[in-house]
């Protein structure tokens, strides 16, 4: 009697304290709609009062997307409000491939808008427009300080519908008129297939908009056809992510069915969830390798970090971006859109790759990095260590190497772009890509080129020794230690004509690919790259000639145990920036 006596009144205890749990719950829910509701009667009041009693006409909504946009940017970049009049070019960038259009992409040089690729085959270049075309007036319109954005905007519109334009050629100052009736312009996910030297296979995927997985079944299914593959090399490099269940399915491609690709966690917990392969894989078996580099990001990330948590692919490059959150659009009224930060995605092994940390902000303002002390250890498959906080480690690290000053100075004032324009001029036609080099003759006619234009630069040495000129003028250094200074500056700005020889076979590999995709567009521009793509030719290597260490490597054996080890996180971050 006693026992029951008792185990009664732990169960009133027991709904007791459920109540009063209920009761603050539902009390801090309540507190939380409070504000919600306040804070929206303040912001519509103070909007009301701007709307109407400020001094000059306001825009409305400008007005509320400068709100919006404020608020948003204290969370972090990847949140955003998307007008009604946006929704189009955000599809495009985060969703679909095709668009209305006539196939070109633009850029602006001295408030003045030109043509910088032509699409194969579509509207544009059937035409007859050319690679730097000066584009005047689109639809009557003029495009001098327009911005790339609203050129495309012009450029675009419905299928089937004529765009009229005005275009200069390159040195002539006579204007032509045509018009260019729009298709469906579709950019592929995957841009480059290729069976490289050695029987490897290579894919270049770009994005992962809508079906970038069949895209790139059938580019695996194209190569296996053509002969039996030593190896694949999937090129993520420059890929900035897109739909994560896109990103699952490519790495379906390589995986049999039932492996946890990637797991998202969040505040709410209906966001919470796990993706795995589901079916039948096509190349189980095939010796994989995996471009990364700085500006690999999010589904681009997932898909490394799986392949190497997995122990199925070596990653080789550069360490990837670190974006491990995931995003989700939102109908909100009148047609608009809201994309929410709603999760942090960790791959197989449990690491979440964010590098940036967006709760906090440095004296300037700045995101901080993941701190070395908040970073853990993880094991792939076959129990090799990985790091989270960083992005993707590659397995085998090849830097790429950094233009010279002379190199990025050419190509900043477009200079490599109208000689390769110029020369188009006057050669009818080239070697394809994959044997095109550029000729000693061809680099000295390209020397002439550069002798009366104004190119002005500072070398790193150049930059040291002005630093150290300041410094000693600071200081009230003696007038000859001063001179001598400006002597030697004089002589490095002399020097300069030399980092032309210098650099020569920099600048010839530069110039080169730009020439070739003045005939062969962006393919031959890709095509041409192979030889002097080090990360590329690094992969190829591991593939062919070096089958054991690709073995090696997943199996976690010596030096290959441990990827990215904490203490050089700090160092390379601070190398990318």
């Amino acid at each position: 009697m006693n026992h029951n006596k008792h185990l009664l009144g732990a169960n009133r205890v027991a709904i007791l304290v459920f109540i009063i749990l209920l009761f603050s719950a539902f009390a801090a829910v309540k507190d939380d709609l409070f504000l919600i509701s306040k804070n929206l009667d303040i912001f519509s009041a103070v909007y009301r009062q701007i709307s109407i009693n400020y001094v000059d006409e306001t825009d409305p909504d400008k007005l509320i997307k400068t709100a919006v946009d404020a608020m948003l940017d204290g969370l972090d970049p990847y949140t955003e409000y998307v007008q009604e009049a946006d929704i189009d070019d955000y599809k495009l960038k985060y969703v679909d491939t095709r668009y209305g259009g006539i196939g070109t992409t633009t850029f602006n040089r001295d408030h003045r808008v030109y043509i910088a690729e032509l699409y194969p085959g579509y509207p544009a270049d059937r035409a007859g427009l050319q690679v730097g075309d000066e584009l005047v007036r689109i639809d009557g319109n003029s495009l001098e300080n327009k911005s790339t954005t609203v050129i495309s905007q012009l450029l675009r519109g419905v299928e089937h519908s004529e765009v009229r334009l005005q275009i200069k050629r390159p040195q002539g100052d006579t204007l032509l008129e045509l018009s260019i009736t729009r298709e469906a312009i579709r950019q592929p996910n995957v841009s480059h297939i290729a069976l490289l030297d050695g029987g490897v296979g290579y894919i270049k995927l770009d994005k992962f908009l809508e079906r970038s997985a069949t895209e790139v079944e059938a580019a695996v299914t194209d190569l296996q056809k053509q002969g039996k593959l030593k190896g694949l090399v999937i090129d993520l490099r420059n890929n900035g992510g897109g739909i994560l269940q896109e990103a699952v399915r490519v790495v379906n491609l390589f995986v049999p069915p039932g492996e946890l690709v990637v797991s998202q966690r969040g505040k709410n917990t209906t966001k919470a969830n796990s993706y795995r392969t589901t079916v039948k894989a096509v190349a189980p078996e095939i010796p994989l390798a995996v471009l990364i580099n700085q500006h690999s990001a999010s589904a681009a990330e997932i898909v490394a970090g799986a392949l190497q948590d997995l122990d199925r692919a070596v990653v080789v490059g550069e360490r990837s971006f670190g974006k491990g959150l995931v995003q989700q659009t939102f109908h909100i009224p009148y047609n608009n859109l809201v994309k929410v930060t709603v999760a942090k995605y960790y791959t197989p092994s449990g690491r979440c790759i964010q590098a940036l940390d967006f709760a906090h902000r440095d004296d300037n303002g700045d995101y901080t990095h993941v701190s070395d002390s908040m970073i853990k250890a993880f094991n792939t498959k076959r129990g090799r260590v990985v790091y989270d906080g960083s992005g993707i480690h590659p397995d085998i690290t090849v830097k790429k190497k950094a233009y010279s000053p002379v190199t990025k100075t050419l190509l900043h004032h477009h200079l490599i772009f109208d000689y390769a324009t110029t020369f188009k001029q006057t050669h009818r036609q080239i070697p394809g890509p994959e044997s095109f080099e550029v000729s000693e003759t061809q680099y000295a006619d390209f020397i002439r080129f550069l002798e009366d234009k104004d190119y002005p630069y500072f070398s790193k040495t150049e930059t040291s020794l002005r630093q150290l000129k300041a410094l000693a003028e600071a200081e009230r250094k003696p007038d000859d230690i001063l001179q001598e200074l400006t002597m030697l500056e004089h002589q490095l700005s002399d020097s300069k004509q030399r980092d032309l020889f210098n650099h020569r076979e920099e600048l010839k590999a530069v110039l080169g690919n730009e020439i070739i995709s003045r005939y062969y567009y962006g393919k031959g521009r890709t095509t041409f790259s192979f030889k002097h793509d080090g990360q590329l030719q690094r992969a190829r290597a591991l593939l062919t000639l070096a089958t054991d260490e690709y073995y090696s490597i997943l199996a976690g054996e010596g030096k290959y145990n441990e990827i990215g080890r904490p203490e050089t996180f700090l160092a390379v971050a601070e190398a990318a920036n």
